[in-house]
């Protein structure tokens, strides 16, 4: 079936995702006061087409098996790609071990999904409701970090880093309920 514009869009917004990655790394490393909040801004508009692309496929009915499987890869790029940037930037412990947390859990779930669809089970570790909550508290975490600068007083960077804890938190919950469910024995009715 030939694709349309509204057909496309969804992936599209996911590929732009993608290729906002590039575009972050340079202007974070662009050495003007200006730089980090804008690369805080590129990560932000990239972090709302992970939202909008799959409100659009929903809408639209275009869900499609090459857009389940894009979505989550665009998110784990943004996510470990932000986290690089500002563990090279920070270069701080406190930093470091939520990010090795994060990247590590994403790397345990994605071959988790693998295991478990050669196994033919992926739907116990479809993604739910907590993976959505844990992605957007670390989008909203690496966006304060991102910024760095204070707004109207506020410590900006410090309120991202305790967000970024937070985030860790729902990391390791989320990944300890995808573990659970995989492993849960079959009950036969």
């Amino acid at each position: 079936m030939p694709f349309t514009n509204a057909t496309k869009l969804p992936t599209l917004l996911t590929f732009l995702r993608i290729a906002l990655l590039p575009v972050i790394i340079v202007v974070f490393y662009l050495p003007y006061s200006w730089a980090r909040p804008l690369s805080c801004f590129i990560f932000v508009v990239a972090g709302i087409t992970d939202w909008l692309d799959g409100y659009l496929a929903r809408k639209w009915n275009q869900e499609s098996r090459f857009g389940a499987f894009l979505d989550p890869v665009a998110d784990k790029l943004m996510v470990a790609t932000a986290l690089i940037l500002l563990v090279e930037f920070d270069n701080s412990p406190w930093l470091t071990m939520p990010a090795i947390v994060i990247i590590g859990r994403e790397i345990t779930i994605s071959a988790l999904r693998e295991w478990m669809a050669e196994m033919g089970q992926r739907g116990k570790v479809a993604v739910g409701w907590l993976g959505k909550v844990k992605t957007t508290s670390q989008i909203l975490a690496l966006a304060c970090l991102l910024y760095l600068h204070d707004i109207a007083g506020l410590p900006i960077y410090q309120i991202g880093m305790v967000a970024l804890y937070i985030a860790t938190a729902l990391t390791i919950w989320s990944m300890v309920g995808y573990m659970q469910a995989a492993f849960k024995p079959e009950t036969k009715e």
